[in-house]
C-alpha cells in the first residue's frame, strides 16, 4: 500500500505543478492581450500602421512567451507518471489471489457466529437476523443480538446528548468496571455535570458534584479539581478553558470507552474478530503470494506445509497471533455456554 501511496502521491504532485505552470503561462497571455487592446482602445493607434506595429509587438511576445515549450516538459512528466500509475495498481490490485489459498478445515458455525456478530457489532441487526437464518443457524446463536441492541440503543442515546441509558449500565456494572480500570462512571458524570453548568444552573450543578462526584475525588483529585473551578464559568462554558470537556471529540471519547467496556463485560473483543482477521490477512497476502510464484508447480508441497519457509510481517497491532487466537475461541466458547439455555 505504500508503494501505491507513493506513486499517487507523485502523480498528484506532478498534477499540480503541470496545473500551476499553464495557469502561469495562461495569466501572461491574458495580461499581453489586455495590455493590447487597452492600447488599442485608448487611440494610441491612430493609423492602420500603427495598428498593424501594435499587433506585430503583440505576436512576438507570445512567441517570447513560448506557451507550448513552457507547458511541454510538466505535461510530459505528467503523462509518464500517469502511464506509470496504472500499471501499479494492476500489478498490485489484481493478482490471483486464489495462489495463496489453502485447503483448510472451518468450523463452520464458528465462522457463522463470528460474521453474525460482526454485523451485530455494526448495528445491522436485521442483516445478521438474515444472514443466521439463511445459514441454519440456531435461534441461540442470534441471542446475542439483545446485548448489542442495547448497547446501541446507549450509544444512540449518547449521540443525542441523552446520558440516562448509559450512567444506569454504568452504575448497574460498577463493580466489573473497576477491576477492569475503567473510570467510565466519572467521565460519564463528569459530561452530565459539566452539561448542568452549561444551563447556567450553578447550584444544580454544585448539588450534582457533591452526590455523584465527591465519591471519585480521592482516586481522581486533578479532574475533581478541575470540574469545580468550572463552575467559575457556569452558564459561559464556551469562553473558559474547560469548554473541551464538552467538545464533539470528548462525547466520542467516553463513547469510545463505553462501547470497550460494554464489549469487554459481555466476553467479546473491543474490535471485530472478522475486521481484525481481514486486516491482518490483506497484510499478510502480498508476502504469500510471491512465495506461490516461486513455488509454482509446488502446489502439493503448499498444501501440507506445516509451517511457513518465509517470515509474514505484521503490524505490532496484529503480533501475537496465538494469543489474539486463544482469546476469539475463549470468548466463543462464553458465547455458546452463555446462550445454551436460551
Amino acid at each position: 500500500m505504500e508503494l501505491i501511496k507513493d506513486a499517487f502521491e507523485r502523480v498528484t504532485k506532478k498534477q499540480k505543478l503541470s496545473c500551476s505552470k499553464n495557469q502561469e503561462v495562461l495569466d501572461l497571455i491574458d495580461q499581453e492581450i489586455k495590455q493590447t487592446l487597452q492600447k488599442i482602445q485608448s487611440n494610441e493607434c491612430a493609423s492602420q500602421v500603427d495598428f498593424k506595429s501594435t499587433i506585430a509587438e503583440l505576436k512576438n511576445k507570445l512567441k517570447d512567451i513560448a506557451p507550448v515549450s513552457q507547458t511541454e516538459s510538466t505535461q510530459k512528466e505528467l503523462n509518464l507518471a500517469l502511464s506509470k500509475y496504472p500499471k501499479l495498481l494492476e500489478k498490485s490490485f489484481n493478482p490471483d489471489i486464489a495462489k495463496a489459498y489453502r485447503n483448510i478445515e472451518f468450523d463452520a458455525h464458528t465462522v457463522n457466529e463470528i460474521i453474525g456478530s460482526h454485523f451485530y457489532r455494526q448495528g445491522l441487526f436485521e442483516l445478521g437476523d438474515c444472514f443466521l437464518s439463511e445459514a441454519g443457524e440456531p435461534e441461540s446463536t442470534a441471542a446475542m443480538k439483545s446485548q448489542f441492541q442495547e448497547m446501541f440503543q446507549i450509544v444512540e442515546a449518547m449521540k443525542c446528548q441523552n446520558l440516562e441509558p448509559a450512567l444506569k449500565w454504568a452504575i448497574a456494572n460498577s463493580d466489573k468496571l473497576k477491576p477492569n480500570g475503567s473510570d467510565l462512571l466519572l467521565q460519564l458524570h463528569s459530561l452530565q455535570f459539566m452539561g448542568i453548568l452549561q444551563k447556567g444552573d450553578k447550584y444544580g450543578a454544585i448539588a450534582y458534584a457533591k452526590t455523584c462526584l465527591a465519591p471519585f475525588a480521592s482516586d481522581h483529585m486533578a479532574e475533581f479539581q478541575k470540574l469545580m473551578v468550572s463552575i467559575l464559568w457556569a452558564g459561559k462554558l464556551d469562553m473558559s478553558p474547560y469548554f473541551h470537556l464538552l467538545s464533539k471529540a470528548n462525547w466520542e471519547k467516553v463513547i469510545g470507552e463505553l462501547t470497550r467496556q460494554f464489549c469487554n463485560i459481555l466476553g467479546q473483543s473491543y474490535e471485530s474478530p472478522l475486521s481484525m482477521t481481514i486486516a491482518a490477512g490483506v497484510q499478510g497476502l502480498p508476502p504469500l503470494l510471491k512465495f506461490m510464484n516461486v513455488m509454482v508447480g509446488k502446489k502439493n508441497e503448499w498444501q501440507t506445509m506445516k509451517q511457513l519457509p518465509v517470515p509474514v510481517e505484521l503490524d505490532l497491532y496484529y503480533k501475537d497471533v496465538k494469543e489474539r487466537h486463544k482469546n476469539l475461541q475463549m470468548s466463543l466458547l462464553s458465547f455458546r455456554y452463555r446462550f445454551s439455555t436460551v
